[in-house]
Formats: C-alpha cells, structure tokens, sequence
C-alpha cells in the first residue's frame, strides 16, 4: 500500500492504528500534540485522500489525523448494514478524538465524511473548535432541493442503484476494481491530480476482501434516515463552519452550497471554479489556502 510519503508528497506522515469504539482505525497523521484535527474521506476514498491537507494542518498547530473510515483501507470492517448506521460512524468520531486526548477538536470531512462531520455537528456528542465541510450540503439542504425539483434526483441516481443487493459491489470490483479508477478519472477537473499510481491506490483498496461492501452499506444503511437532520428538525450548528465548494461537481449541484441561514450559525462559503467533487485532491493549493486563512480569521491557527 502507498503512503504520502512513498510518493514523496510528505516525508513526515506517520502512520499507525488507533483502537476506537471497540474497533481498530488505520491512520495517517502529521503534527503533535492535543489540539487535534480529524479529516474524514468518502467514498469511494481513503485516508490517502487527506495527503495533501496534514503536513499544511500540523503547520498551522494542529495533530492533524487522517483515518480510514470502519470498513476502508486498513480498518476494521464489521458486518452487516446496521454496523454503518449514521449513529456508529458519529461515535467512532467521539471515540477518536477521546482516544487521540483531544483538548481542542477541528472536524474536516469531505463526501461521506463531511455527513458525518454534518451529523457529528448537529448530534453535538463532542464539543468543536471549528468545522469544514467540503462538497456535501447540510442534510436539511440536501433534502430541500431533492424534494423541490429532478435536478439534484437526476445527479443522485446512484444512490437508489446502490440500495441492490451484491450488484453494485460486482459491478466496482469487477477486473481489479476498474470502475473505481474510472469514477476518479472521468469526472476530476484535474486529471493529472490522478495519476496512475494514485488510481492503483483506490483500486486496491476497492478489492480489500469485505470492503466494497462495507463502503456500499453507508448508503444502505442511511438513506432512509437523513430526515431526521431535515428542515425544521436539525439543531442549528453554532461552531463556526467553513464550506468549501468544488463548482465542477457533477453529482451535486452548486446551488446546495447556499441556504444555510436557519441551519449554521456562522458560516464561511469559498467555491473554487476550477475544481470537481473531489476537491481538496484536485485543488489542493486552493483549498489549503482558504483553509488557512479562516482557521487564521477564527483563531484555529497555531
């Protein structure tokens, strides 16, 4: 398996296994001490999603701890769709942050990771210095635009083909988990953010026996729940938020980055025209920057 520092992005990263929740989380990390960053990938992701983001967070003063998410990478991988209920993945959360002594704490999470950090936020099982979320819209805002209209339903087809049973594990593991490399490549705005090695990584991790499982149980598990954070129903969030917003997604729209008056207290948007979903891979001097200029504006920096 590649590390950021195998591909000589950052020779610093540590690497080890953090036991959390009863089960045992791969990591990568940078930084020291108890002020704590935690940045949560998606799918179909990985920690390694982060390696541009720890070195510049440990800069700024801040253990900056990348995990693989229960059933990714190098994680523990338990069974059965209950095990990836909203409610589980928000105390791995908790139990992180409390197994690495966390005396501040600063959530970053991008796709299934950013509804995580969104739930975590809302739910309040720990107290947050500061939250990022990164190209996916509070669930109240999610849910607004799929009830209002076909356009963000017709960008979420997948999420219905992923609630068949074994077919959509078949189809992203099928040849050495192809389709996984392909969903990277046809749909950065960068491509050269994805070059061969890194879309080996992905597949690799695609193919780990009982993952691809795990990753699809997420959906599984939690579409049918998300109402629960919907409108009128979510607490307001009142840690201070930054958004940041790839505009060349194609799975959704840039118009779920705005509305989020009645949902977060204090909320900072920076869009980045040039970039996809996968943001903070694709622009990655972008997105640093902007991170470290609020975590400056909000008192997070070292």
């Amino acid at each position: 398996m590649i590390t950021p520092s195998h591909l000589g992005l950052m020779p610093d990263i540590r690497t080890g296994q953090l036991a959390a929740n009863s089960l045992s989380f791969a990591y990568d990390e940078a930084g020291e001490g108890d002020d704590v960053a935690l940045l949560l990938h998606g799918f179909p992701e990985c920690r390694f999603s982060w390696r541009h983001q720890l070195e510049p967070l440990a800069a700024l003063g801040w253990r900056a701890v990348a995990p693989d998410l229960r059933g990714y990478g190098g994680s523990s991988k338990p069974a059965g769709k209950a095990a990836y209920r909203m409610e589980r993945l928000i105390e791995d959360v908790a139990a992180m942050f409390d197994a690495l002594g966390a005396r501040r704490r600063l959530l970053i999470g991008h796709d299934w990771g950013a509804l995580i950090a969104w739930a975590f936020a809302i739910e309040r099982l720990r107290p947050l210095d500061g939250l990022v979320v990164m190209n996916v819209p509070h669930p109240a805002v999610y849910i607004e635009h799929m009830r209002s209209g076909w356009r963000q339903r017709a960008k979420s087809w997948y999420v219905g083909m992923f609630q068949i049973p074994w077919l959509p594990e078949a189809m992203l593991t099928a040849a050495g988990g192809q389709q996984v490399g392909r969903t990277f490549a046809n749909t950065t705005a960068n491509p050269a953010a994805f070059p061969p090695e890194v879309l080996d990584h992905y597949r690799r991790n695609a193919i780990i026996p009982g993952a691809m499982t795990a990753m699809v149980n997420y959906y599984r598990a939690n579409t049918l729940s998300l109402p629960q954070w919907g409108p009128g129903r979510a607490r307001r969030i009142e840690v201070p938020t930054l958004l940041v917003w790839g505009e060349k997604d194609p799975f959704v729209g840039v118009e779920l980055s705005e509305g989020y008056g009645p949902y977060v207290r204090d909320l900072t948007l920076e869009r980045l025209p040039h970039a996809s979903h996968w943001v903070q891979q694709d622009d990655p001097d972008g997105v640093n920057a902007r991170l470290k200029a609020w975590m400056t504006a909000k008192g997070l920096s070292g």
